[in-house]
């Protein structure tokens, strides 16, 4: 099979597309035929070398296809069954052998690529907005690149649960995405202070919660857009890892609540799985949840991806096809 391998962290040029024998499921274990991988950030991170794996590996965290072969004590799958899968390394490729246990069934009538382009992203809505910070009606958060693949489903999703939604992106073009996604405002922080621009649109209150995944060069003015309480969820590095900071910050800023939290301990329990997916699955396949695919490539070409989606020039959801 043809996979992507990556033998040295670094750019983007460092992914190459290989031959290399397609893998055996083990016990536990199911062979999945991909036909679509999304491309995330925690692509770009294993990537550099900032989240460590050994090497040589092939990259991609989320995936849709065919179950093509199921390893011994493999129940509910069969050759076949259409599936999805996130938080398994390795959809960078032709084939993948994923645990069982976190594979779902893709809903009839949803395609594979739709489905392939919400696991991650979607989830991670999912928990941000359900788990995290249980928005509830009446409450607002802020929610960083409003447009981008996630923060469109956050955007989304919050406004089901009755919040009221700040958003914020580079552009014009962007914040009218995030507007169409349901955000009641949306400052384009390359033109607005979002800090000052989301204090004047809450009477000086601040937000309850700020949901981002930019980081490092939004999270000190982001704590400033909270009310007392509040919470700060930084989720993503898109701009490099937060620096480190004292306790005493959060005192001094309101007594306010920090966390960074992960998908993989959002989703411990297969019941919890089932919870996050089969809710996001069957809101895309409804139609009330939209994830817009800005762009697929061939799988020769996931280093373009990258560049792509590092460059911040993205409106959505990019897919790689094998």
């Amino acid at each position: 099979m043809k996979a992507i391998l990556i033998r040295q962290t670094g750019g983007p040029e460092q992914m190459k597309l290989e031959e290399t024998p397609t893998p055996a499921p083990a016990s536990g274990q199911v062979l999945v035929k991909i036909a679509s991988a999304g491309v995330n950030f925690i692509d770009v991170y294993f990537r550099t070398g900032l989240y460590k794996a050994d090497l040589p590996f092939t990259p991609g965290m989320e995936a849709a296809g065919i179950v093509e072969a199921a390893g011994e004590g493999v129940t509910g799958f069969s050759k076949g069954d259409r599936v999805a899968y996130a938080m398994t390394r390795g959809s960078y490729a032709e084939y993948a052998v994923v645990p069982a246990a976190s594979l779902v069934a893709v809903p009839e009538g949803l395609d594979l690529a739709a489905a392939a382009s919400v696991m991650l992203q979607g989830m991670t809505a999912h928990y941000l907005t359900h788990s995290t910070f249980p928005l509830q009606k009446g409450q607002t958060a802020l929610v960083h690149a409003a447009a981008g693949g996630a923060g469109a489903l956050i955007v989304q999703i919050a406004k089901m649960l009755g919040a009221r939604v700040i958003g914020t992106a580079g552009s014009a073009a962007k914040a009218e995405r995030a507007r169409a996604m349901g955000a009641d405002e949306c400052i384009v922080y390359t033109e607005q202070d979002f800090e000052a621009e989301t204090r004047r649109l809450t009477d000086s209150k601040g937000v309850d919660v700020v949901y981002d995944s930019v980081g490092a060069s939004t999270f000190l003015k982001s704590v400033n857009c909270l009310r007392p309480r509040g919470m700060m969820v930084t989720f993503g590095n898109a701009s490099g890892p937060v620096p480190a900071i004292e306790p005493l910050l959060l005192g001094q800023k309101g007594s306010l609540f920090l966390t960074r939290p992960s998908l993989a301990q959002y989703c411990l329990t297969r019941e919890e799985l089932l919870w996050r997916a089969g809710d996001v699955l069957r809101w895309v396949a409804s139609g009330s949840l939209k994830q817009h695919v800005f762009k697929t490539y061939p799988l020769a070409d996931a280093g373009q991806a990258h560049r792509d989606l590092e460059g911040r020039g993205t409106q959505g959801k990019l897919l790689l096809s094998a």
